[in-house]
């Protein structure tokens, strides 16, 4: 009897180390995590607080699990009550919870309910990836004096055909010796031509040529002082450098933040105003650097590391990176003015930014796709003028201008009026 019961469990040991393995191996891919999935559900859910290699709102996440379990003792279970209700664990007294709630000045993290175990799992696979050693591709010919590696430097080519120039000169004076040689050993005399007088002296004893040359060059000299004196003062494409490089092609363009989000005063006040750091640290002081496409694109196109002048706004606002806290130590920055009028022109951006409704694009160019800013416009008074006088003004829903709009429109006898017919010519409108 008992070695048939030894056979039958016997024939069934084969099946059940076969059932035990399939179940270790469900449960071991269960617990293995997808760190592409885990970094979208990452961004979406995590990025905007919680960085992988350094910190920010929240502390950074690199080997979080692996960490907290030699550090601190605390397994997968506790970091997913953490993920999905933290105020409860803060509230329940958990001493670590209570640490790092205090640890970062009360913040409390969002709770994620909706996130199941596998989406965690996933996310800690993400973070579990060892960091990523980004290699900075340099701008071909950077250290190549100028040239493409592999190729002929345009210098060596320059000095090649200089001396070969030069050889061609020498041999055909040496060509021209020889001949005059070979010709006074022969006896034979070069014909010599009859002389003539000289163009310039032909040309001083007829009075009219002299008289409607000079007449010309007066003329000529005139137009081009003219054209001089016209140009003072006026710096259109003037591009100076600035302390820190700001890409309006990146935030204004590819970001699309409107451009009176940092120039805010350009809609209720004569200037538009230069936008203060603080500004510039509602976005980063969570964007510490920039996609590695970016970087890659700023350091060949550009020649600029995005990352490093990102580090000059945080020394100049005294922000503490690895902290996530102000200093107090600031440094000025001295940013260059590039579009500046004369102190005797008066013009008010509200006026024509809210009142007018103009873009800021119609008088300072594509500024989306600038990666340097420059003067796009003359900013002259004749640009002034002609605007003003091919502008029609928009008077709808505007009762400030319905009774003057009404008169003027009789007057002119047209349907809309341009900024001129408005007084817009009046010397007094911009000059005081």
């Amino acid at each position: 009897m008992k070695q048939v019961i030894y056979r039958h469990l016997a024939s069934k040991i084969p099946y059940l180390g076969l059932v035990i393995l399939l179940t270790f191996s469900t449960s071991l891919n269960a617990q293995e995590g997808d760190p592409d999935k885990g970094k979208t559900i990452f961004n979406v859910n995590c990025a905007s607080c919680h960085a992988l290699d350094r910190k920010m709102t929240g502390p950074m996440l690199r080997n979080v699990e692996t960490r907290l379990a030699e550090e601190e003792g605390l397994d997968r279970e506790w970091l997913n009550t953490w993920i999905r209700n933290s105020a409860g664990m803060i509230k329940s007294g958990d001493a670590y919870a209570n640490k790092i709630y205090n640890e970062y000045n009360g913040t409390a993290m969002t709770a994620f309910p909706q996130l199941s175990e596998q989406d965690i799992t996933d996310i800690l696979a993400y973070t579990a990836q060892p960091a990523k050693v980004v290699i900075v591709d340099q701008p071909v010919g950077s250290s190549g004096g100028g040239e493409a590696s592999g190729s002929v430097p345009n210098k060596l080519i320059l000095g090649a055909l200089a001396i070969l120039f030069a050889l061609l000169a020498i041999a055909l004076v040496l060509v021209r010796k020889t001949l005059n040689r070979f010709a006074e050993e022969k006896g034979i005399e070069a014909v010599k031509k009859d002389k003539r007088l000289p163009i310039w002296k032909a040309f001083v004893q007829n009075q009219f040529l002299v008289l409607v040359t000079v007449v010309f060059f007066l003329l000529a000299s005139a137009y081009f002082v003219y054209g001089y004196l016209s140009q003072v003062g006026v710096d259109q494409g003037y591009m100076p450098v600035q302390p820190i490089h700001y890409s309006h092609r990146i935030h204004a363009g590819e970001s699309g933040i409107d451009c009176k989000y940092c120039h805010s005063s350009a809609r209720v006040s004569k200037h538009s105003g230069i936008p203060s750091l603080n500004i510039c640290m509602n976005c980063h002081k969570s964007i510490y650097q920039v996609a590695e496409t970016t970087q890659q694109e700023g350091i060949k196109e550009y020649g600029v590391d995005y990352n490093a002048e990102i580090q000059k706004l945080y020394k100049a606002v005294g922000w503490d990176e690895a902290e996530q806290s102000y200093t107090g130590v600031t440094e000025p920055v001295k940013w260059i003015r590039i579009h500046n009028l004369p102190d005797f022109a008066y013009f008010n951006h509200s006026q024509h930014v809210t009142v007018a409704g103009i873009d800021c694009q119609t008088c300072h160019g594509p500024v989306e796709e600038m990666e340097v800013m420059y003067q796009h416009s003359p900013l002259t008074m004749g640009w002034c003028i002609n605007c003003h006088r091919e502008t029609n003004v928009n008077v709808e829903g505007n009762e400030y201008y319905t009774k003057i709009h009404d008169e003027l429109s009789k007057k002119y006898g047209v349907d809309k009026l341009t900024a001129a017919q408005m007084g817009g010519l009046e010397c007094g409108k911009c000059h005081y």
